[in-house]
């Protein structure tokens, strides 16, 4: 910024120059837009929810409500309370210049369509877009996003790659790990080597585009359904990492039978048995259930039934269940407590699933073609754009 005409300085000058509304472009300028949009829309009534800040609830008799979601200045207006919405429409045009987009189909970078038996989500376009830019459209397809037989690691002796085009790439698909599940784990592990990728690690990030070519229009579905019940698969891969023998955590939380939240991560210290990194895993598919519960509580749709955990890891299970504390299990004594407190409060309720049945699965490991299938049926993914 330029010093204003007519104003006087010294060598010693010392005054500062004080902005009285934000500046678009500044860091700070999306977070003074957010306060703004906070005081207007509670103006109007919304109580804003502490278990997702961005989200903006108001209640009406006979359970009516409305929602406001909002992602900088992409909002998201949806309820059961048509006459409220409209008015909400006409009172944010008086404050804010926006723009009514009709039916929701398209949202940053998201694509939205609805028939009578739910709604798919995906980024097909999003896809089409990165295979066209890095020039991947005519390549051969492969039916797996990984490779079972590969695994990788930090200086594995081949070449280093250009490391900005790297980051970029990873960077495109994490995005859109948002409504593909199906390369979560792919995507976490290419992930890792951001610092000093090589050939071997470019060869991986390839592979997950190719098998995008195979599916560019997969995405989620959500239907309705009966079931009115929390359900989490977390499972881990103890020992997975070659780099530093690190074990991978997944979980994937179904809200009334649609899944609505994942996540694979390597665990942050290394576990020393399978049992214990399973263990790990659970406390914070627990974590994600809390969260879940808490939301819904907000939105006043609360749970008849406990959160239902499940595990593929018989004495990760019993360890949980189990008041005796062990030898074997003291150092990880915070989260046995913590997993043993929601089950004794009647929040959660832990079962046995077993491996084949593991839907966590897909987030912990590379898998066979038909394994890998089999799991992203079991995820509610679809490809709407199958002519089948």
């Amino acid at each position: 910024m330029d010093i204003p005409a007519g104003l006087e300085t010294t060598s010693n000058f010392n005054k500062v120059c004080r902005l009285r509304k934000s500046l678009y472009g500044l860091k700070q300028s999306p977070r003074a837009w957010f306060e703004r949009f906070t005081k207007v829309v509670k103006g109007y009534g919304f109580v804003q929810c502490q278990s997702d800040h961005t989200l903006f609830v108001k209640h009406f008799p006979k359970g009516k409500l409305a929602i406001i979601i909002v992602y900088v200045d992409d909002i998201i207006l949806t309820g059961d309370h048509e006459e409220k919405i409209d008015l909400l429409k006409k009172l944010l045009t008086k404050e804010f210049e926006i723009k009514d987009l009709g039916n929701l189909k398209y949202f940053l970078g998201m694509e939205i369509a609805r028939s009578k038996k739910g709604i798919a989500v995906s980024q097909r376009k999003y896809v089409l877009d990165l295979l066209n830019e890095t020039g991947m459209l005519g390549c051969k397809p492969a039916e797996t996003p990984m490779d079972t037989t590969v695994k990788l690691e930090e200086s594995d002796g081949s070449a280093p790659v250009d490391k900005g085009r790297y980051q970029r790439l990873v960077g495109k698909l994490i995005y859109l790990s948002h409504t593909r599940p199906d390369i979560g784990f792919s995507v976490s592990v290419v992930s890792q080597f951001m610092n000093n990728p090589t050939e071997k690690h470019m060869t991986a990030v390839i592979r997950i585009l190719r098998y995008l070519k195979m599916t560019p229009g997969k995405g989620l579905f959500f239907q309705r359904t009966t079931n009115k019940e929390i359900e989490i698969f977390s499972d881990a891969d103890w020992a997975g990492s070659v780099t530093d023998r690190r074990s991978t955590s997944g979980y994937c939380s179904f809200v009334w039978g649609n899944l609505v939240t994942w996540r694979s991560k390597k665990q942050s210290v290394v576990a020393r048995s399978s049992a214990e990194a399973e263990f790990r895993a659970m406390a914070q598919g627990i974590c994600e259930g809390i969260w879940l519960n808490r939301l819904l509580e907000e939105l006043r749709v609360p749970l008849k039934h406990p959160v239902v955990l499940y595990c593929d890891n018989q004495v990760a299970i019993s360890i949980a269940k189990n008041p005796v504390h062990h030898d074997r299990t003291k150092h990880v004594e915070i989260d046995r407590h913590f997993i043993k407190e929601k089950i004794e409060e009647g929040v959660f309720k832990v079962s046995y699933t077993p491996t084949n049945c593991q839907t966590a699965d897909i987030l912990t490991k590379a898998l066979a073609r038909v394994n890998f299938e089999d799991l992203t049926e079991k995820l509610g993914m679809i490809n709407i754009y199958n002519a089948a």
